[in-house]
């Protein structure tokens, strides 16, 4: 019997701890995609206790932070609403997660946690209700009194080289500004542009949100849709003078529909005067913006992320109690295939497709992915069209192995851009870690079953890519 989560965790065979211990962990962590604060960054933010840094809490202005993937575990055992998002005792939130966490047999939760105790904390015992004082108590120690256990200390302990945050487009981009003359920052952080309320045309607030844009861009009130291009435009090239290489898009599902500049213009003059629209009307709207966002990135050189296939806020009544991105969204079947290779299809057409990396969050998507990419490849730059990791819902050993084999079966894995956290959490970072193990494994299988040579040089290659050198290149970093 293998013990607990040791140095050779996860890792099933000579090959994979080799792989592993020699090539992969050694490399730095590019994180693409995560949703840290700038502020805190810059501000090297400390935290009060390990409930606040690992389970969040309120604002002062009543909103939340937090780890959703947190909250959601201990709904599922029962724990009430208002220990979980850190209405009551500190302590007692703590101990109710540790002991939702001794259930969580088989969640990829029950790994990343210990992970964080044992790379950040030195806490090598698994966490449960028996030990959770003694725990909760070394790691607020720590918290307190070690200069590594802050923001920039957590990034810094991970060997983290690049952070990509998710920054709105009205965004003054204040903090990466003073970070970029802050000669004390452990690594580069760039803003990453995420125009998703802009497109969102029929849900609540889209109005409100033009205004502010077209604040933001100095044009004032946007009435056509041409005007409400020209704003994003002008804010992506705000961000790519911050050093922006990245946008994101987290759509509900994929839509094309073509129509004309007339009927575009009449879908946003009835919602901006407060008149329902249906969907077709809605589609032909996101189309315009979308196509010409995707122009502005080729042009300026920055990667299109689109993640797809959330349902989210699905209950309305803990949406209205708690708001959004609090745990309450699910999986999604959607059929978004068409409308995406139409997407793609229309931009490759005048040569504007930019790099491109498609998310689904159905697990099912894998192999449909895989044969899209395909479809739009060129010699920009090896893999241009990226299958992103194994997201969110399928954030999991099994999810990450699904995507890796997938992707082996049909593209090239050797040129995937690997792991990112899409999280909120500054201890997160054990994540790349699980997933380097993971990806070591399944290579190492493949090579101990004489599936692939015993190359070293080919192998290293291919484990250094996966970790760190292939998004350096894909980013430009």
């Amino acid at each position: 019997m293998k013990q607990f989560m040791d140095k050779d965790f996860l890792l099933e065979n000579d090959t994979a701890k080799h792989l592993f211990h020699d090539y992969a962990s050694q490399m730095p962590l590019i994180d693409y995609h995560c949703h840290l604060s700038p502020k805190e960054i810059y501000e090297d933010r400390r935290f009060s206790n390990i409930s606040d840094v690992w389970l969040g809490g309120v604002q002062p202005d009543g909103s939340y932070y937090g780890d959703h993937y947190k909250w959601r575990l201990m709904r599922s055992n029962g724990i009430e609403e208002d220990v979980i998002v850190g209405r009551d005792d500190d302590f007692r939130r703590f101990y109710e997660f540790a002991g939702t966490l001794e259930k969580s047999i088989g969640n990829p939760m029950y790994h990343w946690c210990n992970l964080e105790l044992q790379r950040y904390f030195g806490i090598t015992e698994p966490l449960s209700r028996k030990n959770a004082r003694q725990i909760y108590d070394k790691c607020n120690e720590k918290l307190a009194n070690d200069p590594t256990c802050t923001a920039r200390g957590f990034i810094r302990k991970s060997n983290v080289y690049y952070v990509g945050t998710t920054d709105d487009p009205i965004d003054s981009l204040e903090w990466h500004e003073k970070m970029a003359q802050d000669k004390d920052l452990p690594c580069i952080v760039r803003p990453s542009f995420r125009p998703d309320k802009a497109i969102n045309i029929t849900k609540d607030g889209f109005a409100d949100y033009l205004k502010k844009l077209g604040g933001a861009a100095g044009m004032g009130e946007l009435k056509t849709t041409q005007d409400v291009i020209d704003a994003l435009v002008n804010r992506a090239e705000f961000f790519k003078d911050h050093g922006c290489v990245a946008s994101d898009h987290g759509i509900d599902y994929m839509m094309y529909r073509e129509g004309t500049m007339e009927e575009s213009d009449a879908a946003l003059k009835k919602v901006l005067d407060g008149q329902e629209i249906t969907r077709q009307e809605a589609e032909i709207f996101q189309t315009k913006i979308m196509l010409a966002l995707g122009r502005a990135y080729h042009r300026l050189g920055i990667v299109m992320e689109i993640h797809y296939g959330a349902l989210r806020n699905g209950n309305r009544r803990m949406f209205e109690k708690e708001g959004a991105d609090t745990g309450f969204d699910c999986m999604n079947i959607t059929s978004s295939t068409e409308a995406l290779v139409s997407f793609m299809s229309e931009l490759d057409y005048t040569g504007e497709l930019p790099r491109t990396v498609l998310f689904s969050l159905y697990g099912p998507d894998n192999e449909m992915l895989d044969t899209v990419l395909g479809l739009f490849q060129s010699s920009e730059v090896p893999g241009k069209i990226q299958h992103g990791p194994a997201w969110w819902f399928c954030d999991t050993k099994s999810g990450m192995e699904d995507q890796m084999k997938s992707l082996a079966n049909l593209g090239i894995l050797g040129n995937f851009i690997g792991m990112l956290t899409d999280s909120r959490s500054f201890l997160s970072y054990p994540r790349h870690e699980y997933f380097r193990r993971i990806m070591c494994n399944f290579i190492g299988k493949l090579v101990e079953n004489g599936e692939y040579p015993v190359d070293e040089d080919a192998l290293k290659e291919i484990v250094q890519g996966i970790s760190y050198n292939n998004a350096a290149r894909y980013f430009g970093i």
